[in-house]
Order: C-alpha cells, then structure tokens, then sequence
C-alpha cells in the first residue's frame, strides 16, 4: 500500500511539473545555477525602484526572507556583518526580497532586525514565484554574478552553506571585471 502511495504521490509531482512547464531542482527552485537570473522590478521599503537587470556590472545577492521566518531572522545578522558590510564597498548588492507583506510590516522588520542593506516588497510573492516554487519557504539566497547569472543557491540556514556561499561572494568580487 505505502508502495502504491509512493508511486501515486511521484506520479503526480512528475505531471504538476510537466503541467506547469517548469522544472523543478532542488530544494523546489525554478532556476539553477548557470542560469540567467530571472529579471524583475525591485520596489524597495524606501521607495527606490529599479529593475534586477540594472545592477549588472555587480555581484547580487538575493535574500528571500519574511518577518516570520525565524531561521531568516538568525541568518539576518550574519548577512549584515559577514556580507553586506564587508562586502558594499568592493561592489556587492544584497537585497532582502520580503514575501507577500505590506510596507509597515516590512520596515518594521527591517528596523527591528537592524540591518543596514535594503528590504524590497514582493506582493503575492510574484517575484520569489520565479525562482522558486510559491508553495515552499522562504530563507533562500541566490547568488548572481556580474554578468547576471545565478552562481549559488542556499536552502535555509547552515553555517558551513553559509560559509562556502560567502567564499563565492568574496572570490567573485575579487575578479577582475
């Protein structure tokens, strides 16, 4: 029984997928590394607005985050110390994709969280629906390079993930471009 429960179960994800025309990678991302960054309208807590496509020339780090996610908020600080403020001056964007919440909440988050790089808006979490499957979580980075190609992905938050993502941040900041 629990065979045919198995089979039944992957039957229908294999056809979702199929349906959906879109693969599915690990950790239920829409895009892998090697891949071109899905493009889209960055609308910040503050009010600047821009699209993804004009940061290149940088490396860009997306943080997917909410103010509920409790494993967002212990990674948040790591970002601010270990990479964001090292990393601004040497040519880094880091932006925290905030899903699904309105402005209040997302400045609120930001003030409480002390960090120092921006929080975007991400309304129906349109944008975290292009990387990423909408039904999974949250506490994602992707990691693109200056050309605009995604370069790393993260699934929540393990310091040695963390680690080998922040040595990919700081070696491709260190290129020559």
């Amino acid at each position: 029984m629990k065979r045919y429960r198995l089979i039944a179960g992957l039957t229908m994800l294999f056809l979702t997928t199929l349906l959906n025309g879109q693969q599915v990678y690990e950790h239920n991302y829409l895009v892998k590394v090697g891949d071109p960054a899905p493009d889209f309208t960055i609308n910040e807590a503050g009010g600047r607005s821009y699209r993804l496509s004009e940061l290149r020339g940088r490396v860009v780090m997306l943080q997917f985050t909410a103010s509920w996610c409790s494993v967002c908020r212990r990674e948040m600080p790591f970002i601010e110390e270990e990479i964001w403020l090292p990393g601004k001056q040497k040519g880094l964007a880091v932006i925290g994709i905030d899903r699904d919440e309105p402005l209040s909440t997302v400045s609120k988050f930001a003030s409480d969280m002390k960090i120092t790089y921006p929080l975007a808006l991400d309304p129906g979490a349109e944008i975290f629906g292009l990387y990423a499957e909408k039904q999974s979580g949250v506490t994602r980075n992707v990691i693109i390079d200056r050309n605009g190609k995604i370069i790393f992905l993260t699934r929540l938050f393990e310091r040695g993930e963390f680690d080998k993502m922040k040595e990919i941040i700081f070696s491709e900041l260190g290129k020559k471009h």
